[in-house]
């Protein structure tokens, strides 16, 4: 056998094997559909989160045409709005001495200080105005409590108190919530986290959510979402 005809035998060998592993191997994962059941949880789309606001996260606002597009296949959507007083205790600025992004610990744990954002009224905590979803049922506003912090939208940062949500999306028969929004390793996370523990499915849209990643934050909530059978998916994996 000459060289080029060894090298040609060696290439159709690969391309058959190839061909052979793709039939009868790995298929890609089936697509998910998005039922009467589901509802699309947007988590604190608001002016002080994208950029040019008080907290910031990168491309925050790059998400939003996502968002919406994908707020079209649900029948079912319920938005979320951080809505905070002006003196509220997670504000570093209420901690005389402290800088944002440090702790202190609090009679419910650990609180992470803030920059002042999304207070109440203001301009700050409006939804971002590139969001277009008529059809949404209902905003959840949390955090509006000045001595207690509330990521989820479940349930406050003292573990105690309910936003009332899941016994709003029990009552309407929804039972499989899919969030996006910001941000990832706090609102999402913390969102995500307390839905799977009230007893619903849980589904993280990956590319439709922008996180903070504060000192290793993103991974750790990733890790702890994982544990509690959150899934990580893509905008892709939707039908």
């Amino acid at each position: 056998m000459s060289g080029t005809d060894r090298r040609r035998f060696l290439a159709l060998s690969a391309a058959s094997a190839a061909l052979s592993l793709s039939g009868s191997g790995a298929s890609a994962a089936p697509k998910i559909s998005v039922g009467e059941s589901d509802v699309l949880i947007v988590v604190d789309v608001q002016n002080c989160f994208v950029p040019g606001g008080s907290l910031a996260v990168k491309e925050g606002d790059r998400i939003v045409p996502l968002i919406n597009r994908l707020a079209k296949a649900f029948k079912h959507v319920v938005l979320t709005q951080d809505w905070h007083t002006a003196d509220h205790i997670s504000f570093a600025s209420q901690h005389p001495g402290r800088k944002p992004f440090e702790t202190v610990q609090l009679p419910y744990g650990t609180q992470v200080l803030w920059p002042d954002h999304c207070v109440q009224g203001t301009e700050g905590a409006m939804l971002h105005k590139g969001l277009d979803i008529p059809h949404a049922e209902l905003i959840i506003r949390k955090g509006y409590r000045r001595e207690v912090d509330s990521y989820s939208a479940f349930l406050e940062a003292d573990k105690k108190t309910q936003t009332g949500l899941g016994g709003y999306l029990k009552q309407r028969g929804l039972k499989r919530a899919f969030f996006v929004g910001l941000a990832t390793d706090f609102c999402v996370a913390w969102s995500a986290l307390d839905a799977r523990r009230q007893g619903f499915e849980a589904l993280v849209i990956e590319d439709a959510c922008r996180g903070i990643d504060n000192q290793g934050s993103l991974a750790k909530a990733w890790a702890e979402m994982k544990a509690a059978s959150v899934q990580r998916i893509q905008s892709t994996d939707l039908v």
